[in-house]
């Protein structure tokens, strides 16, 4: 079994260095551009041939350590994704993806509607990692396979080398990386090239992220994205927009490549907020990884099994700001007259266990030529729709409702084209009584602001002797400030007051436990703190 390649230190000053990630960059000049034959990069943006843009929403398969585990492409197109970025090897230290092997993984990719970013793994950590190979090494691979990749540059983008350097002396990713991009380009490759950052991929010494005016510039094409990823490093939510922010502001193309959202000995990842910036400046992302690392904490679905996600998996694929909520085909699969036809909608849901804060939904199957991959659950109040959880199955548990409360909900169902079904009739329920109240503390503090907008942090803590499942918290701004985006919970807002439902992935806290909500939001003049909150109807302590 094999883990995420290699562990990142934590090294002294990391948070200092990430503090000024913000830097201004010069203004951007764009190469000339050839004629486009495929995805091609226009003013930071990815785009298809057809002009479309591309947001990315995926995970990585270590496909070079399992070849066997041919189902995993059409188990992650199941899920809702749109991109898988395959592990492959050069050679160089584990054993080399063939040709033959290599055109299989992308005629699996095509069959499942996926698009398919390949990369090679054994430049992971070089310089600092003793059996990591080039990315010069690795560029003669992809060379190598021009035969193979010729030609799919609608549906194949290339990633160098991953993570191809270490912590030790990061500087001297620069000129190797231009170097391998031009080699490519002078092979004649038109495809979309994607470049991994030092620091074992994190960049927290701001070497990419310093450097990328001048690595794009070298390319001919200008169609090169850059890739961040964002593990322990990356455990505050201003790290993590400072970082996307400094790209996206200059114009430079940019995606989280990786990321991981489970604690591990250096830290705990800020995935929520990942995923949230991630949509909110319609950036790709892909997990890691699918399945089969050493350390199981970092496996999507238990041994390759998509009926059986792990918490990281639920986390990523079904809740906020995830895959099944926020990822779209790739038009290049409607366009040459694929499939077009939404299935049939699901049958009336039905109610049952029904709790002060939760119940348990059930409808009929829907139909579809092609096969129906999963089912998105609303929340209905008149003309208003808000997603309430999604599933791969008939019946979906919701959590964190109010007590005492008419609730009303209907379920769409979505193929593997991405087409959404018309929406199923409703069901309304009445949530029971309170419940018991639970003793809570909130802590609520602004993370950042700019002119009419601020980011916000919540630290909603369990203060009783027994778990919490389920809950919403509810407050009041004092001066007119409104939600945009929120992660965490499902937010309503009516006037000043805003309501916040659990997320399947926050709504158990035990006793003493906490969870944190992130939201981003806009404001006047004046930005006070809210003074009062409530759980599930009952008052918080605020600190």
């Amino acid at each position: 079994m094999r883990s995420r390649t290699a562990s990142l230190p934590r090294v002294a000053g990391v948070a200092a260095a990430l503090l000024g990630l913000l830097l201004s960059f010069l203004s951007l000049s764009t190469p000339a551009q050839a004629a486009p034959t495929g995805f091609r990069i226009e003013n930071g943006r990815l785009l298809e041939a057809s002009g479309n843009d591309f947001v990315m929403r995926g995970v990585n398969h270590a496909h070079t350590w399992y070849p066997g585990e041919t189902q995993s492409l059409a188990d992650v197109k199941a899920l809702g994704a749109n991109t898988v970025r395959v592990v492959l090897s050069d050679g160089h230290r584990w054993t080399k993806n063939s040709a033959q092997d290599v055109a299989g993984v992308i005629a699996q990719c095509k069959a499942n509607r996926l698009i398919c970013v390949l990369e090679v793994h054994d430049t992971t950590g070089y310089g600092e990692e003793a059996a990591a190979g080039t990315l010069d090494h690795a560029a003669d691979y992809w060379i190598g396979l021009k035969e193979v990749l010729t030609g799919q540059e609608d549906y194949v983008i290339i990633n160098i080398g991953n993570e191809p350097w270490g912590n030790t002396n990061p500087a001297g990713w620069t000129d190797p990386t231009i170097a391998a991009v031009k080699k490519l380009r002078d092979a004649g490759f038109a495809h979309t090239i994607m470049v991994d950052a030092p620091n074992w991929g994190q960049d927290w010494q701001g070497v990419m992220r310093d450097n990328a005016k001048s690595v794009y510039n070298a390319d001919p094409t200008g169609n090169l994205i850059f890739s961040i990823h964002m593990y322990s490093v990356y455990d505050t939510a201003q790290e993590i927009t400072d970082y996307l922010n400094a790209f996206v502001n200059a114009k430079l193309p940019i995606l989280i490549g990786e990321f991981g959202g489970p604690a591990d000995q250096y830290g705990d990842p800020d995935e929520d907020t990942m995923m949230a910036v991630a949509q909110q400046l319609r950036l790709g992302y892909l997990a890691w990884s699918w399945s089969g690392n050493t350390d199981p904490i970092l496996d999507l679905a238990i041994e390759f099994d998509r009926t059986r996600l792990s918490s990281w998996g639920q986390r990523v694929f079904n809740g906020a700001n995830g895959i099944a909520a926020t990822s779209k085909e790739a038009t290049v699969y409607s366009s040459g007259g694929g499939d077009t036809t939404p299935p049939t909608a699901p049958g009336t849901p039905t109610a049952s266990e029904v709790t002060s804060s939760s119940v348990k939904l059930a409808w009929a199957a829907a139909t579809d030529a092609t096969g129906v991959t999963g089912y998105d659950v609303v929340r209905v109040s008149g003309a208003t729709e808000t997603a309430a959880t999604t599933t791969t199955g008939t019946s979906a548990t919701v959590t964190g409702l109010a007590p005492s409360t008419s609730h009303t909900f209907a379920v769409y169902a979505r193929d593997a084209a991405g087409n959404r079904s018309p929406r199923s009739a409703t069901v309304t329920v009445t949530t029971s009584p309170g419940g018991s109240p639970s003793a809570c503390g909130v802590g609520y503090r602004v993370t950042s602001s700019w002119p009419g907008g601020f980011q916000g942090e919540i630290v909603l803590r369990n203060t009783g002797t027994s778990a919490i499942n389920g809950w919403t918290l509810r407050w009041a701004f004092p001066d007119s400030q409104r939600i945009t985006n929120l992660w965490g919970g499902t937010a309503t807002q009516s006037g000043s007051e805003v309501s916040v439902a659990a997320a399947s992935y926050t709504a158990a806290i035990p006793a003493a436990g906490s969870v944190t909500l992130g939201f981003t939001a806009t404001r006047s003049t004046v930005n006070s703190s809210p003074t009062t909150f409530t759980l599930n109807g009952a008052t918080c302590s605020v600190s």
